[in-house]
């Protein structure tokens, strides 16, 4: 049997997460739900994965002062369970990542340190909360959308971890509590203008990994 070339299978795929995030699966993949389709999009490489951090104490407020743990919202007992399980579910579903990059906010910071270790991570202020970059916010924004618009190596993707606003400022979409929870991730196929494949929350994606251990 021919193998299916692999630009070939990635439109293939493409197509079958567009399908299958508008309800017409028309068979292709009808025995998928969304969140797998999601998956295997991943594991084909090329998306920049947009992770929000996990889930906070909701009664700690922000002061807008980086490396001031004390007056920042952090991850919760949840949060902290949530994010040592994302990495290893990653790994689990054998999902490529090149470069995980995560803003200098201690949530977004003790997510990506958690789930994948802090000599795999690179912190930048291109990822830094919009509350946080005071006169920098235009270069955060602008990095941002470069992050989400530049292909990652062939066969790999590009993890960001941060935050809701900025992303929503960037793309011109909104992302509430219900399409992207604390912990959840969007995934992008990256162009011009970054397409939205879908959106996954950390406990749909660690439930993919416990089935397949």
């Amino acid at each position: 049997m021919t193998a299916t070339p692999r630009f070939s299978r990635r439109l293939l795929l493409v197509g079958t997460v567009a399908l299958a995030l508008s309800g017409r699966t028309d068979g292709l993949s009808a025995a998928q739900g969304e969140a797998e389709v999601l998956v295997a999009a991943m594991q084909d490489g090329g998306k920049v994965i947009y992770l929000r951090h996990a889930a906070t104490n909701a009664d700690e407020i922000d002061t807008g002062r980086l490396g001031d743990r004390a007056g920042q919202r952090n991850l919760s007992a949840a949060g902290i369970a949530q994010a040592r399980a994302l990495g290893p579910a990653f790994g689990t579903l054998k999902i490529p990542l090149d470069g995980i990059l995560a803003s200098p906010v201690f949530r977004a910071r003790d997510t990506a340190e958690l789930a994948f270790g802090a000599g795999r991570i690179t912190v930048t202020q291109d990822l830094v909360a919009d509350d946080y970059a005071g006169a920098g916010l235009r270069a955060m924004l602008d990095a941002t959308a470069r992050l989400l618009s530049t292909p990652p190596p062939p066969g790999t993707n590009r993890l960001l971890i941060g935050h809701r606003t900025p992303l929503e400022m960037v793309t011109g979409s909104r992302f509430p509590d219900t399409v992207l929870p604390e912990g959840a991730m969007a995934v992008f196929l990256p162009g011009a203008t970054p397409r939205l494949l879908g959106t996954m929350t950390a406990e749909r994606l660690i439930q993919s990994a416990a089935v397949r251990r």
